[in-house]
């Protein structure tokens, strides 16, 4: 299904091999909270779509994890922005933009964090619409 999403919206798209269940459930016990049902379907189905320019449009799994762990510990980006707690990150840009699930509470909507200013809004109504606006677009136009 997710393979389809993404390949009408651009046939260029690259996939991986499907996560097995049980990185699925490491992973969530590492971040301490369960992963969104859609984004754990696309998980089952491939670990991550590379969209336009290359860009990793959804993270293999082990890259969501370890950069959730890294934005909600590391002192740094404490002194320098709002908290991350309530987000997921599982996307980006390619350019420093990065795509969230709110986790508190859950939702279905994608919001962008922008790291230029820190600011979060509203992109995406799931993960279908995500797939479908950020692979359709030439360009980050489509969320600004």
């Amino acid at each position: 299904m997710w393979r389809e999403i993404a390949g009408r919206t651009f046939p260029e798209a690259e996939f991986r091999a499907p996560v097995d269940p049980a990185a699925l459930s490491a992973a969530e016990r590492r971040l301490r909270s369960a992963l969104p049902p859609e984004l754990v379907e696309l998980l089952r189905e491939t670990d991550g779509i590379v969209g336009p320019y290359g860009v990793d449009t959804v993270w293999p799994l082990e890259q969501l994890v370890r950069h959730n762990l890294h934005v909600r510990s590391d002192r740094s980006f404490a002194d320098l922005y709002m908290p991350f707690d309530a987000l997921l990150f599982f996307g980006d840009n390619g350019g420093g933009d990065r795509f969230a699930f709110v986790r508190t509470p859950p939702r279905a909507d994608i919001f962008v964090w922008e790291h230029e200013d820190d600011s979060r809004r509203w992109v995406a109504r799931d993960l279908p619409d995500y797939l479908g606006r950020s692979l359709a677009a030439d360009g980050d136009e489509w969320y600004h």
